[in-house]
C-alpha cells in the first residue's frame, strides 16, 4: 500500500500566538537583546519611519519582495529599493534563492519568529554596486550571500565565529524579519549588504549558481557537523563510522537537506559507511540514491554506535537518540532545536567520555570550504534538490515547497 503524501498546515492565529509567546520564544528574546539592544531598536525604528517617508515622497524606485503572512500567504509586494550603499556596503540582485530546512515551519507559523516577513535568505546573488572602500568584491560578480550578518572586524569575526559577531546585534540575519533585525530578504530584487568585504564570497568561476545557492546557510550547517571532526577520527580509526538522525517522524515539519547534505559531505571526506535515519520513507530513498544507509527509527537501537553522530533533528527524542547512539570516545554534533529544555544522557556521555556540540553554523567562516568541496567535484547539492523554477514563479512553488514534504526547493532568474 502507498503512504498518502504528508501535507503541511498553517498554523491559525491562535496558535500563531501561542509560538509567539512560547518559553522558547521568551529565550530567543533574551538572547536578541542581550547586547545591542538599542542599535536593534533604533534600525527598526528608522526601517519603519523610511517606510512612511517613502509612501508619503518618495525618493527611491520601487521593487518587487515576496512577503510571507498568516496562513502561509506569499505575496509579491511593490518596495523601495534599499537606498545606496555605504562605503562598506553593497547592493546586490539575488539570481539564485533556496529554501532552508526552516523555512516550512517559519512561514507555517511555527516558530518564535513572527510573521510577515520578507522571506528567504540562501542565495547566490549579482553584485549591482558597491561602496568606495570595497577591495574584494566588484560591480557584475557573481557571489554567496550568508544569511548571517557579520563586520569582520571585531575579535569574534576575525577568529572564525562569525555567527556571532560582535558588530551587531545577536541573531542578525536575512530572511527573519523583525526577528532577525529586519534586515531584509533574498527573495527581492535588491539586497543591501553593510558588510560587502567581510560578507560576501566570490562564486568559482563555472560554478552553477543553483547548486551553490545552498552554501549560504544549509550546506554550511551540514559541513560544520562532519569537517571538524571527522577527519580526526578517520586518523584514529579509519572505518570509522557516521549515523546522521533527521526526522523520527513521517509527519516531520522540517525539510531534511542539512541531514542529506551531512551524509554527502562525510561521503567526500573519507567516511566508509554513513546512516541515515528517518521516518520518512521519501527521505530515506533520497538517502539510498546519494549513497547513504538508509535506517527506520524503529531500527535504530539495533545499529551499532556511530563514532560521529549528528543530531539533524529539531525534536528532543531525536537528541535523546543522537547521543545515545555515540560510541565511545565519539561525537555527537546537533543542530540545536526550538525548545526551551531537553534532557541528557549525562551520565552515559560521561561513561563514554563523549564530546558533544551544539550551536548555529558560522555561516560565513564555513562557505570557502564548502565551495571548494563543490569545486573538486566531492560534493555535488544540486542532488538534493527536489524543485528547480523560476523566481518570477516564487509564491506558487514556494507555497506548494511549505506545504509539502519537499526537500529543496531553488528558484533563479
Amino acid at each position: 500500500m502507498t503512504a498518502r503524501p504528508v501535507q503541511h498546515r498553517p498554523r491559525g492565529a491562535l496558535r500563531r500566538v501561542a509560538a509567539l509567546l512560547s518559553p522558547a520564544a521568551a529565550v530567543a528574546g533574551r538572547l536578541a537583546v542581550e547586547r545591542g539592544a538599542v542599535e536593534r531598536r533604533d534600525r527598526l525604528v528608522e526601517a519603519a519611519r523610511d517606510r512612511i517617508r517613502q509612501r508619503r515622497r518618495p525618493t527611491r524606485p520601487k521593487m518587487r519582495a515576496l512577503i510571507a503572512s498568516g496562513g502561509a500567504t506569499l505575496t509579491w509586494r511593490s518596495v523601495p529599493v534599499p537606498p545606496p550603499p555605504g562605503p562598506a556596503a553593497a547592493l546586490v540582485r539575488p539570481i539564485a534563492v533556496a529554501t532552508c530546512d526552516l523555512d516550512r515551519a517559519l512561514v507555517l507559523g511555527a516558530t518564535p519568529f513572527p510573521l510577515s516577513l520578507c522571506v528567504g535568505h540562501e542565495c547566490v546573488a549579482e553584485v549591482l554596486e558597491v561602496g568606495d572602500q570595497v577591495a574584494n568584491v566588484r560591480v557584475g560578480q557573481r557571489v554567496v550571500v550568508p544569511f548571517q550578518i557579520n563586520c569582520g572586524q571585531c575579535g569574534s569575526c576575525l577568529a572564525g565565529r562569525t555567527s556571532n559577531c560582535t558588530g551587531v546585534p545577536p541573531l542578525s540575519m536575512y530572511g527573519f524579519g523583525v526577528g532577525g533585525g529586519h534586515w531584509g530578504g533574498m527573495l527581492s530584487e535588491q539586497v543591501a549588504v553593510p558588510f560587502a568585504d567581510a560578507m560576501l564570497v566570490p562564486l568559482p568561476a563555472g560554478m552553477d549558481p543553483v547548486a551553490a545557492a545552498s552554501a549560504a546557510d544549509t550546506m554550511s550547517d551540514a559541513y560544520r557537523h562532519i569537517g571538524p571532526h571527522l577527519p580526526g577520527l578517520l586518523r584514529r580509526d579509519p572505518d570509522a563510522e557516521v549515523t546522521v538522525i533527521a526526522g523520527l517522524g513521517r509527519r516531520t515539519i522540517f525539510s531534511a537537506s542539512v541531514p542529506l547534505y551531512a551524509g554527502m559531505i562525510a561521503l567526500a571526506l573519507g567516511a566508509r559507511r554513513v546512516r541515515l535515519v528517518d521516518g520518512r520513507a521519501d527521505v530515506r530513498a533520497a538517502g539510498a540514491r546519494l549513497g547513504l544507509e538508509p535506517v527506520h527509527p524503529r531500527e535504530l537501537r539495533r545499529t551499532p554506535p556511530a563514532a560521529l553522530v549528528v543530531a539533524a533533528t529539531a525534536s528532543r527524542a531525536g537528541l535523546w537518540a543522537a547521543m545515545s547512539r555515540t560510541a565511545p570516545d565519539g561525537v555527537c554534533s546537533s543542530l540545536g532545536g526550538l525548545h526551551r529544555t531537553a534532557r541528557i544522557p549525562a551520565m552515559q556521555l560521561y561513561g563514554r567520555n563523549i564530546s558533544f556540540h551544539v550551536g548555529r553554523t558560522d555561516a560565513r567562516a564555513v562557505i570557502p570550504s564548502v565551495l571548494e568541496l563543490i569545486a573538486d567535484g566531492r560534493f555535488s547539492p544540486e542532488r538534493v534538490i527536489s524543485t528547480h523554477g523560476s523566481l518570477d514563479d516564487a509564491p506558487r512553488l514556494l507555497g506548494r515547497h511549505y506545504r509539502s514534504g519537499d526537500v529543496k526547493t531553488v528558484l533563479a532568474g
